[in-house]
């Protein structure tokens, strides 16, 4: 049975939603940080010497980074769902937006996130931060205009990577802010999997 292992405030739940979207049995592994330093626990660290989460462990195999779990499940589990076939025009858009949900579009919210913690002395960022935000974000609201789904017209892995930049976006900026975010975020939050992870693992 797959393992996901989950530390507290990290961003376990894409996996959990796209397990129960699969129907892949796994069981979820939960840490808490270390309340001083923030990091993970040495339990986590034995599974993977960065104790970052999440992570996922099948048949021994340790997978970690979002987006390649997120890959790897869909390759390993999928059976020809929630990815465009390699030969389709919609494949490079796919893996492009796979990748660019944490390599880019992240950095700006998590900036943001980090760098309010830090009061006045954070304050000269937060134009820059700001416009970046808003860069991405509106670049996102935009490429969703017309259509539910970032790839063609059905849910894919791209959708369960972007997810979470939707939720944090909306958190940060209000629901009227990016129309078509909000209604992806409602759309996939509605998902019957979606509840189901909610109601195993917890919100």
């Amino acid at each position: 049975m797959i393992e996901v292992h989950h530390l507290n405030e990290s961003r376990s739940r894409r996996i959990t939603w796209l397990l129960e979207e699969l129907g892949v049995e796994y069981t979820v592994v939960s840490y808490k940080r270390d309340p001083a330093t923030r990091l993970a626990p040495a339990a986590l660290r034995a599974i993977h010497p960065l104790g970052k989460a999440p992570a996922i462990r099948d048949d021994g195999r340790v997978v970690i980074e979002s987006g390649a779990i997120v890959d790897y499940l869909i390759r390993h589990y999928g059976k020809g769902r929630l990815a465009p076939p390699l030969a389709s025009p919609d494949y490079d858009r796919y893996v492009e937006l796979l990748h660019y949900a944490e390599g880019s579009a992240m950095l700006p919210l998590l900036l943001k996130l980090y760098v309010g913690r830090l009061g006045e002395a954070g304050a000269p960022l937060h134009p820059r931060i700001q416009s970046e935000i808003q860069n991405h974000l509106g670049w996102l609201d935009a490429e969703l205009g017309g259509r539910d789904y970032f790839v063609g017209d059905s849910l894919t892995g791209a959708d369960v990577q972007l997810s979470f930049v939707a939720q944090l976006g909306i958190r940060f900026c209000g629901r009227e802010a990016f129309p078509n975010l909000t209604r992806f975020a409602e759309r996939i939050e509605a998902r019957p999997a979606y509840q189901r992870a909610i109601a195993r693992s917890g919100a």
